[in-house]
């Protein structure tokens, strides 16, 4: 089955997201289907603030590392294209499909400043168009997921916001349509019947569970960085216990359960 087919199933494709080599070869024992890096994670792994503080060559070395030693369909966090022009944002999607990157996440907010802001919806879609016609013309097949930080910011009608964006990036050649934040039932359903897109939607403590996001039509399902966070958390609570008993008994109490 392939990528594109993925997001065709009744069941939506549940997508691990990965940070190093360790994490994706855990995804692929678990069974997943595909993997996806987070930006986030990554740019934590590496002592960097999120929003393409990490460089794009830092990037390619790391999916490079990804691809040799998991052979899922790989999707890898573009964020903002690490680039502003299109033509530039086709070459660095070319070298990931080099190394076997099947789709990428576009996001249509920029940080600039430390602070997250949405791009011009139209704008945004003509330089998407524009990414998708020269990944035409050379030849590239790359499975496009588009973000839209409408919930994330809290817009004040991050529905319709949502699905006025939703349509004018289907227009554009977007292959599918990420909306982080977004967990309200009836939100998910109304984005579902107007945008002709595969939606994905992103772990969040209030998103319902995955039988019912399938009833509501979701047809991809991310994890962001929550996973690795949640990891970070427990490795800082095993060296603070290491430290405060003086032992290494935290390391081994649960190692027969």
């Amino acid at each position: 089955m392939n990528f594109q087919t993925m997001h065709q199933q009744s069941t939506p494709l549940l997508i691990g997201n990965v940070w190093d080599v360790a994490s994706a070869q855990a995804v692929k024992q678990a069974g997943y289907q595909a993997i996806g890096t987070s930006s986030a994670a990554i740019a934590s792994m590496f002592g960097y603030a999120d929003g393409e503080g990490l460089s794009f060559t830092e990037l390619r070395q790391l999916v490079a590392r990804l691809a040799a030693v998991c052979d899922l369909p790989l999707s890898v966090d573009m964020e903002a294209g690490y680039a502003d022009e299109p033509a530039q944002v086709v070459a660095n999607l070319a070298a990931l499909a080099a190394l076997g990157v099947v789709g990428v996440n576009l996001e249509d907010s920029v940080v600039r400043r430390g602070e997250r802001r949405p791009l011009d919806a139209k704008v945004f879609a003509a330089r998407l168009a524009a990414i998708k016609a020269k990944l035409a013309a050379a030849g590239i097949e790359m499975f496009l997921n588009v973000r839209t930080d409408t919930f994330l910011l809290g817009d004040e009608d991050a529905q319709l916001e949502t699905i006025r964006r939703g349509r004018l990036y289907a227009e554009a050649g977007a292959d599918g349509l990420f909306v982080p934040c977004v967990v309200q039932p009836q939100d998910i359903a109304a984005i579902v019947e107007a945008v002709p897109l595969p939606l994905n939607v992103m772990c969040m403590p209030q998103l319902p569970a995955f039988d019912r996001l399938a009833a509501l039509g979701v047809k991809r399902i991310s994890m962001g960085n929550f996973v690795h966070s949640q990891l970070q958390q427990q490795l800082l609570q095993t060296l603070q216990a290491i430290r405060t008993q003086q032992s290494f008994l935290a390391v081994f109490e649960h190692a027969g359960h």
